[in-house]
């Protein structure tokens, strides 16, 4: 299920870093900082990778 603009601005920090995901391989980093960054996970020539988006 996709995450809703009002998920997104309600993830608080925590001690230590998670994700909520997106699906499809999306996912937001919520930082103990605040900060949020996009990642997507993907397969490419066979192997698992990681892009992030954002800081």
């Amino acid at each position: 299920m996709a995450l809703t603009d009002i998920q997104i601005k309600r993830a608080k920090p925590q001690d230590k870093p998670y994700t909520l995901n997106d699906g499809q391989g999306l996912s937001l980093l919520i930082n103990p900082d605040g900060s949020k960054g996009w990642r997507f996970r993907f397969r490419f020539a066979g192997k698992a990778r990681l892009m992030s988006f954002g800081s």
